[in-house]
């Protein structure tokens, strides 16, 4: 079973930068696609960007295109969210979740998750 570890959450003032890491447990070449997805309180869980682990294809939220980029390391086994020229509105817990291709911003339909982490951005 996949094991997702979210890292790199913290608390930034507007137009910093932060790199979220997600690491797997075990290779992701077993599930294609990882997604980073975030929620505020009171709002529903968005999805941020997604990479596919195999084609290193993304892509992203029209609210983060430009400002935020997904990657992956050599090994397959970890996958960062550097977030540029952050907003207040950027603040959410940030969770990373891995599934099979095809799933988009559907959060109901990603199997794995990890814990989350909190990124807070103040003006």
């Amino acid at each position: 079973q996949v094991q997702l570890v979210e890292t790199g959450g913290g608390s930034v003032q507007t137009g910093g930068s932060l790199r979220l890491s997600c690491a797997a447990s075990e290779s992701l070449f077993s599930t294609n696609c990882v997604a980073w997805f975030r929620q505020a309180p009171g709002k529903e869980r968005e999805g941020v960007a997604i990479i596919n682990t195999l084609s290193s294809g993304t892509a992203y939220a029209a609210s983060v295109t430009g400002r935020f980029t997904i990657s992956q390391n050599g090994a397959k086994n970890t996958i960062y969210l550097q977030m540029n020229s952050l907003k207040p509105e950027d603040t959410a817990m940030y969770y990373c979740a891995a599934d099979r291709c095809g799933l988009g911003f559907d959060p109901t339909k990603y199997v794995y998750w990890g814990q989350g982490t909190q990124v807070t951005v103040s003006s």
